[in-house]
């Protein structure tokens, strides 16, 4: 059998890091086994599905390279597939028409709750051998309930969490059409998925409570049944539920944030899976290693400087010629033009050593194409007036000097020692007028990338 997965978002936000482990884990499992990876929009929510949060899902969708084999197929196109097998359910008895207000079943959920009982739906309208049903009123418009078997067990061999058996008399008869007719989620993941031949569901696990109710429908319409994967949640580094504060962000809010799609990928393929002790792959090694075997059934968690030491490693081993596009967008942003000299791969190899965010080695970088605002506190306490004099002299045997980091190092130690200077206190004041800041590489290969009309107009402006 063709292995068919799905990603099956609801249109109600962004692409969150669940979402999109969620969608990683679905993408790579049709991957390994060179199967179809399909993607349905989930719009029944009407009310708070947006178009601007499909194209949010598409968006962090292809930054990060999950491309779709078919779709995306949107429910609310479906209406006419999800009728069909509605009035099929009713024709077999399988469904029935419930015309309990909602004044009722509010009563109802109260009086449960006081009792200390599970709240349930107490089966008014359900039809049983020898029952009568209540007069049909007028002005009630009924919603369509499953008639979900009242005896034995739903049985299914979780592939992350093992067997997993629920009571049928556990199980409350679910809506599944509202009172204006149209399906609800339930029972439309419930058609989707066997239409659309969908052989293994992986999803997170609030939705183990849905399997049970969604196996008895397929049961119902003679379905098959695929096999299901829930995915544990994810946790801040505090054990918490993941929000905001611990990176619970849209997908392309990391891409905003200046991180590498490689990086975001490597680090939600081991968000709760493992192969071995291995901690840096590329996409194509996952999607050899992935399977479902390896999963854990227990929570994630989610640690942001593990992401930050990844997107290290991928920005070092990063193309050249990719990242400079990238980063010359972002000094854009920052309101930086970069010109031809001096070359930006140049200025990249100096400093991608040292960056862990495409962001800050944006910032890092922007005095290569624009004066630097020193710090104040920097100037003040680096270039006093016994070092300007020694600045001055560099200056003027720098003029004369062949512009490599050999040559330029040689300069330096020789006005640290004809000073008798300790290095830092010629590199750092040399720092603070080229960079604005008494921290950067090698100091001799900044001045050699700066070039040298830069380096002496740049001392010049503090020397006179």
């Amino acid at each position: 059998m063709t292995v068919r997965t799905r990603f099956a978002p609801s249109p109600t936000g962004f692409l969150h890091v669940g979402g999109a482990r969620t969608a990683l884990f679905s993408w790579a499992y049709a991957k390994k086994h060179k199967g179809q990876f399909v993607l349905r929009v989930e719009d029944t929510d009407v009310a708070r599905s947006t178009p601007e949060a499909v194209q949010a899902i598409m968006d962090g969708m292809a930054w990060l390279g999950l491309d779709y084999d078919e779709g995306p197929f949107y429910q609310m196109q479906r209406m006419e597939n999800y009728q069909q097998h509605l009035e099929s359910l009713l024709a077999s008895g399988d469904a029935y028409y419930c015309y309990s207000s909602k004044a009722e079943l509010d009563a109802l959920r109260e009086q449960q709750v006081d009792d200390g009982v599970k709240p349930k739906y107490d089966g008014k309208w359900r039809p049983e051998a020898g029952k009568v049903l209540p007069e049909t009123p007028a002005d009630i418009k009924p919603v369509i309930r499953f008639n979900n078997p009242k005896e034995g067990t739903v049985t299914w061999d979780d592939l992350v969490k093992g067997r997993i058996e629920i009571s049928n008399n556990e199980l409350d008869d679910v809506i599944i059409a509202r009172g204006d007719g149209t399906p609800t989620y339930n029972f439309c993941v419930v058609v989707d998925d066997w239409e659309m031949g969908i052989t293994q569901v992986i999803r997170g696990d609030d939705h183990v409570n849905n399997t049970p109710r969604q196996i008895n429908m397929l049961n119902a319409l003679g379905a098959t049944v695929p096999q299901y994967a829930h995915l544990s949640m994810i946790l801040g580094s505090d054990g918490q539920k993941l929000s905001k504060r611990h990176g619970a962000v849209s997908v392309m809010q990391y891409h905003e944030g200046g991180y590498l799609p490689e990086a975001v990928l490597n680090y939600l393929g081991r968000l709760g899976w493992s192969h071995g002790d291995d901690e840096v792959f590329d996409i194509q090694q996952f999607c050899e290693w992935f399977d479902l075997d390896h999963i854990t059934p227990s929570a994630a968690q989610f640690n942001i400087e593990k992401l930050n030491w990844l997107n290290a490693h991928y920005i070092k081993n990063a193309d050249l010629n990719d990242l400079s596009v990238d980063i010359t967008k972002r000094l854009v942003d920052l309101g930086v033009t970069v010109q031809a000299e001096p070359p930006i791969n140049n200025v990249l190899e100096l400093y991608r050593e040292r960056a862990n965010n495409l962001n800050q080695l944006a910032a890092d970088i922007a005095y290569f194409y624009s004066v630097p605002e020193a710090n104040a506190n920097e100037v003040e306490k680096h270039i006093t007036a016994e070092i300007k004099p020694v600045m001055a002299m560099m200056a003027e045997t720098l003029k004369s000097t062949s512009w490599t980091a050999e040559a330029i190092h040689e300069v330096i130690a020789a006005a640290v020692k004809e000073n008798t200077l300790k290095f830092p206190k010629v590199a750092m004041p040399l720092r603070v007028m080229l960079a604005g800041i008494a921290q950067s590489p090698s100091i001799d290969q900044v001045m050699v990338v700066l070039g040298k009309e830069t380096v002496l107009n740049r001392m010049a402006s503090y020397l006179k």
